[in-house]
C-alpha cells in the first residue's frame, strides 16, 4: 500500500482542481476597476427588482367593489392585500394596464428616465342607482333591505292588506252554493263542503308562509273527508267530529316526531299541521247543522263578507256588514221558516266569518293568501256558529 494516487487512470476526480491551460496566468483582481471590465453587464432596459412597499387603498375605495373578471390578477399576488410592486389604481382605468402603457413601479427611462413613475390615477367611482332602487349606494357590508310590513310599521301605517271585493266574490259565490245545496239535503252538501276544505287547507300554510307543503295539505284535506265520511256514515252525530280532530291530532304530533328538521321548525310545522286540520274538520259541521240554519247562515256570510270589502272605514265596514249580515239571515229565516231567529243565527255566523276575514287579511298576505284563505276561512270559521246558534234557536 502507498499513499500515492493511482496514476493509471485518467478519469474524473472530482475533487481534483482543475489546472489552467499552458499560457494562461490568473490575475488577481486588487482593483476595482480591472475586475470590472471582466466582469459579464447586462445592456438593456431592466425593472427594478427593489421591492416596493404595499399601498394601502383608501376608504372610499373599498366602499364599492366591482366585478373582476377571469384574468384579474393583483401583481401574481392572491389574497386581499396588493403584492409587492402594485400600485393599486396605476393604471387609466383603476386597475387594469392599457396596451402600450407601463404598469406603476415600472422603471423606463422611455418614460422620463429612471426612478420617474407613472402617477396614479384617481379611482373611478361608479355611478349609483340609488335614486332609480330606492335603496342606498353598495357597500361590502350591504344594506338592511326592509318588507312591506316593516316599513308600513316604521311609517306608522297599519301592516294589514284585506283580500279585497274578488275574493269576498268568490266567499260569496261559495256560500251561496252551500245554502242551495244544504236546502236539496246532506250529499248534496258535500260537494261545495269539499271544496271549502281543500280551500282551508292549503290557504292556511300559506297564511303561514309554509308553502310547498304538499304533505301538510294533503293530511289536513284528508282529516276533512274523514269527518265527511264519518259524519255520513253514523247519522249525521257530532261525536264524529270530536273523533277525527282527535286522530289526526295525534298523527300529525307522530308524523313531525319522525322528522329530520330543527325542532323549532318540527314545532312550527306541528301547529301548522294540526291548525290546518282543525278547521277543515271544523267546516264539516255544516252537515251537523240543521239544512234551514246552513241555508241562513251561508246567506248571511255571504252579504256580511261583500259588505266588508266595500271602501270604507273599518269601524263603519265592520258594523254594515254585521247589520247587513242580520237582515240577510232575517230575509233568509223568512224563506225557510226560521223566521226572526234567522237575523240572530245571521249576526252570530258574521261574527266568526269577520275574525276569519280578519286572519286572512294579517300582515301583507299574497295574492295567492287571499285567494284561498280570504275565500275559505271565513265560511270555515263560522261553521261552529251555524251548529251551535241552529240548535238553540231552530
Amino acid at each position: 500500500m502507498t499513499d500515492q494516487p493511482y496514476q493509471g487512470y485518467d478519469g474524473y476526480d472530482p475533487y481534483r482542481q482543475q489546472q489552467p491551460p499552458q499560457g494562461w496566468q490568473q490575475q488577481p483582481y486588487d482593483d476595482p476597476q480591472a475586475a470590472q471590465q471582466y466582469t459579464q453587464q447586462w445592456q438593456g432596459q431592466t425593472w427594478e427588482t427593489q421591492a416596493q412597499p404595499p399601498v394601502a387603498p383608501a376608504a372610499e375605495e373599498t366602499a364599492y367593489m366591482p366585478s373582476q373578471g377571469a384574468g384579474a390578477v393583483y401583481g401574481g399576488h392572491q389574497g386581499g392585500a396588493p403584492a409587492a410592486g402594485y400600485h393599486q389604481g396605476g393604471a387609466p382605468d383603476g386597475g387594469y394596464p392599457q396596451p402600450g402603457a407601463p404598469a406603476a413601479g415600472y422603471q423606463d427611462p422611455a418614460w422620463g428616465g429612471a426612478g420617474r413613475t407613472q402617477p396614479p390615477a384617481p379611482a373611478q367611482t361608479p355611478p349609483s342607482d340609488a335614486a332609480g332602487s330606492g335603496y342606498g349606494p353598495a357597500t361590502v357590508a350591504g344594506n338592511a333591505r326592509i318588507t312591506d310590513a316593516q316599513r308600513a310599521r316604521l311609517e306608522g301605517r297599519s301592516p294589514i292588506i284585506e283580500p279585497g271585493v274578488q275574493p269576498a266574490g268568490l266567499t260569496a259565490v261559495l256560500g251561496l252554493l252551500l245554502a242551495v245545496a244544504a236546502a236539496i239535503g246532506p250529499y248534496a252538501l258535500v260537494v261545495p263542503l269539499v271544496a271549502l276544505q281543500a280551500v282551508t287547507a292549503a290557504g292556511w300554510f300559506r297564511l303561514n308562509g309554509m308553502w310547498p307543503a304538499r304533505q301538510g295539505i294533503a293530511l289536513a284535506f284528508a282529516g276533512g273527508l274523514t269527518a265527511d265520511v264519518a259524519l255520513l256514515a253514523s247519522g249525521r252525530t257530532p261525536a264524529a267530529i270530536l273523533g277525527t280532530l282527535g286522530v289526526w291530532v295525534l298523527l300529525a304530533l307522530v308524523l313531525q316526531l319522525r322528522s329530520h328538521a330543527d325542532p323549532d321548525e318540527r314545532m312550527y310545522g306541528l301547529m301548522a299541521t294540526v291548525a290546518s286540520a282543525a278547521l277543515a274538520i271544523v267546516a264539516s259541521g255544516y252537515l251537523v247543522a240543521h239544512g234551514e240554519a246552513v241555508t241562513v247562515g251561508a246567506v248571511a256570510v255571504a252579504v256580511a263578507v261583500l259588505v266588508r270589502a266595500l271602501p270604507l272605514p273599518t269601524p263603519a265596514s265592520v258594523t254594515a256588514s254585521l247589520l247587513a249580515a242580520a237582515g240577510a239571515g232575517a230575509l233568509a229565516g223568512a224563506l225557510t221558516g226560521m223566521g226572526a231567529a234567522g237575523a240572530l243565527l245571521g249576526a252570530g255566523a258574521a261574527v266568526c266569518a269577520l275574525i276569519g276575514h280578519r286572519v286572512a287579511s294579517y300582515d301583507y298576505p299574497s295574492r295567492f293568501v287571499h285567494f284561498t284563505a280570504g275565500v275559505a276561512l271565513p265560511l270555515a270559521a263560522a261553521a261552529p256558529a251555524v251548529y251551535l246558534l241552529g240548535r238553540a234557536l231552530v
